[in-house]
């Protein structure tokens, strides 16, 4: 959808229209994104465990992050495009966090980016970070970056209803522009959505959020033996692409590829 910005998505809200998210980790993704008429993406620190088969988000490199994202953006130059700052680029320091994001900006040419955590300390970081000029998502209820912490991917329940809603109002006052909330209970996540001002997108929160964003692996079926109950499978590309080069194995072993259609001639051949 061409030119959507983040008062886009908070007029969305106003109007009751759910916004539509997926992750992209590649400039030919992003652009079929794009033509499908997804809202914004996120280049997420999720590459980490979807693209370079890792347990953890927590590996995942500020240098590879820029370079990706700038790949997305030029394949949804009219989408919105956020960048996920990874574990260890904004944790120690205001200056280090507006750094880091600026560098989302300025090197990969995104539309601002995403930070875990809204705790005081993380809070503050968000705060520098907007008052610099940088639009942010926040992002509350399961933290992939705190997993050490948290001893796993635990969904949060009603006993953590008073933290959840500390940690969101603590992000909206630093300045977000909308908050994902991933792996909520659902009646919780609603009592956020009617908290906050801002736009609430949903990964593993119910139905009742403002939008939905997933990590397109997931959503095109690329590992068959991942299934959590908060995804739904559009596709199947793994027995597709698993049919696709079954077939070109047997033909390169046969000798049916390349055919001549596929070999360049000399003169007397023609092309």
């Amino acid at each position: 959808m061409p030119g959507v910005t983040v008062r886009s998505l908070a007029a969305m809200k106003a109007r009751g229209e759910k916004i539509i998210a997926l992750t992209a980790y590649d400039f030919y993704t992003a652009r079929i994104e794009a033509l499908a008429g997804v809202h914004l993406i996120l280049v997420g620190d999720s590459m980490q465990m979807a693209v370079l088969g890792e347990e953890t988000t927590l590996g995942a490199s500020l240098e590879v992050l820029l370079a990706v994202a700038r790949s997305v953006k030029r394949g949804a130059p009219d989408t919105l495009v956020l960048g996920d700052m990874p574990f260890g680029s904004y944790q120690e320091s205001c200056t280090l966090a507006v750094r880091n994001a600026a560098r989302f900006l300025s090197e990969a040419g995104v539309d601002g980016v995403k930070l875990e955590g809204g705790n005081p300390r993380m809070a503050r970081r968000v705060k520098a970070v907007v008052d610099s000029g940088i639009p942010v998502m926040g992002h509350a209820g399961l933290l992939p970056q705190f997993v050490r912490m948290d001893g796993g991917y635990r969904v949060v329940r009603r006993e953590g209803r008073d933290e959840l809603l500390r940690q969101c109002d603590a992000l909206v006052e630093a300045g977000v522009f909308s908050l994902v909330l991933e792996g909520v209970e659902e009646e919780l996540a609603r009592e956020v959505v009617e908290r906050v001002p801002v736009p609430v997108i949903g990964i593993g929160a119910g139905r009742w959020v403002d939008g939905q964003i997933l990590v397109v692996s997931d959503v095109l079926g690329l590992d068959p033996g991942f299934n959590p109950k908060f995804v739904r499978k559009y596709a199947d590309l793994h027995g597709t692409i698993l049919t696709a080069l079954r077939r070109y194995v047997e033909e390169v072993a046969s000798g049916a590829f390349p055919g001549p259609e596929n070999a360049f001639k000399g003169p007397e051949g023609g092309s």
